[in-house]
């Protein structure tokens, strides 16, 4: 039997995480500064772990005020108005909380450290069910042919399993994988040797990750399944991190918030490169919607903090989004965000782009999707345990991102942003890339043997 660390929030000071019956609104504040910390630049392994340190002294990354910890002042003075604190991030500099009393927010803005309190989220109508577990099916078909078995295709086509001969398969590399849950992870038999490190839930701290939505489980299989001639994944050997932010019962802006809480959580552990194939423009209150004038990679939440993940070190792999074919068509939060590698879906055997696949540019003039991966009928293993096939940028970007964790493996020197131009620059589309395919199909072979010539 397998066994799973769960880990519990590095914020000793946030005691009451879990939300109770009567709590029917949550509230995003915004905090002016951090003038009542008691960190120090000087002395940042007071307030960042080893392994964050470490990160950031090999890339030569400065510590600035974003990693100074919210002031625990500050977080206790808002939990004296009877609010509950759900998650904090110091890269943003602010606190969630929740409350069933608009009074309470009231008085938190007449705090002279908070800039703004916005609600982001409301109680949906109605009881809603319990996750529950689906059963076992576990269907595998094995291929002669290829150790690889469906997989294959989709992982030839970035040239990436000469990466895997080569003895790169992502070993060394730590991998989060955010999402919406990883239903039967921890019961599916093709998927027991993969090496998790451990979990942990933003939305419910209380709720079983295991038994929550299935997409995340899928994604998850796209990079890590590891049974030779079933499925091998883009980083069969990566170790891995399963964090949940996705509440798939509402969609309201307060998802972001558990979002930057789970990042700034895997820079705590040491990950090296995120993938989320989750993106955000409409919620359920429409007043909450971006509007495309949004897509500048600053205005939402989500995409600062994306925009900051390789200043400290790592990478973001994120899926354009779906929404190609309708009134939308553009790229989602977080994928306009800076310094992320953006990754749309193609059709493998065509290598035309997918109708669905959303395109860029962002509203600044930047180029997304920055990469094209297979999104259409991708192989993947499902919540039964069987190997299924998907549509959706959602599998393009963990496939992207497996290749990408098991390139910087073979290019150990480069910094997070280096990776990322380098996997730019080795698309078959880099001389002229465009809004729709970005800079194409990186060839992950080519972009090695680019850096073994410098």
């Amino acid at each position: 039997m397998r066994k799973f660390l769960i880990v519990f929030s590095l914020l000793a000071f946030v005691a009451s995480m879990v939300v109770s019956a009567q709590d029917t609104l949550r509230y995003h504040i915004d905090l002016k500064d951090k003038a009542a910390t008691k960190f120090s630049l000087k002395h940042p392994e007071k307030f960042l772990s080893a392994k964050a340190l470490q990160r950031r002294q090999k890339q030569n990354l400065q510590v600035d005020s974003t990693d100074l910890p919210v002031p625990e002042a500050y977080v206790r003075a808002i939990q004296r108005t009877g609010v509950k604190v759900l998650v904090a991030s110091k890269w943003e500099n602010f606190v969630t909380v929740s409350c069933n009393d608009t009074s309470k927010i009231d008085q938190i803005r007449q705090f002279p450290f908070v800039k703004q309190a916005i609600k982001v989220w409301e109680a949906p109508e109605g009881l809603i069910p319990p996750a529950r577990r689906d059963s076992i099916i576990g269907e595998l078909t094995e291929n002669p042919d290829s150790i690889y078995g469906t997989g294959y295709g989709q992982i030839h086509v970035s040239n990436a399993d000469k990466l895997h001969e080569a003895g790169f398969k992502g070993q060394g590399m730590t991998i989060a994988v955010i999402d919406g849950g990883f239903h039967n992870f921890d019961r599916i038999p093709v998927l027991d040797n993969v090496k998790v490190l451990g979990t942990k839930d933003f939305v419910n701290p209380e709720a079983d990750i295991f038994a929550e939505s299935s997409h995340g489980l899928s994604v998850l299989s796209c990079m890590a399944t590891n049974k030779p001639g079933v499925m091998i994944g883009t980083a069969p050997e990566a170790s891995y991190w399963l964090l949940r932010s996705e509440d798939s019962d509402s969609e309201y802006p307060i998802e972001q918030d558990y979002w930057a809480s789970a990042v700034e959580f895997a820079d705590s552990v040491g990950v090296d490169v995120i993938n989320t194939s989750l993106g955000y423009n409409e919620f359920d209150d429409l007043s909450m919607n971006f509007q495309l004038r949004d897509l500048d990679g600053r205005r939402s939440v989500i995409s600062r903090v994306a925009g900051r993940l390789a200043d400290k070190g790592m990478i973001l792999v994120c899926s354009a989004g779906n929404s190609g074919n309708n009134a939308w068509k553009k790229i989602t939060p977080p994928a306009d965000a800076e310094n992320v590698l953006t990754v749309g879906a193609m059709v493998l055997s065509t290598r035309v782009i997918a109708p669905f696949s959303s395109v860029g540019n962002t509203q600044d003039g930047r180029i997304k999707p920055d990469v094209v991966a297979t999104g259409v009928r991708a192989d993947l293993i499902n919540s039964h345990g069987s190997q299924g096939k998907g549509n959706g940028t959602s599998f393009a970007s963990p496939i992207m991102c497996g290749m990408v964790a098991c390139l910087w493996q073979a290019c150990p020197t480069l910094t997070a942003k280096e990776v990322i131009e380098l996997v730019r620059q080795s698309g078959d589309r880099a001389e002229y890339p465009d809004n729709i395919y970005g800079y194409g199909i990186p060839d992950m072979w080519k972009a090695y043997q680019s850096y073994k010539n410098q």
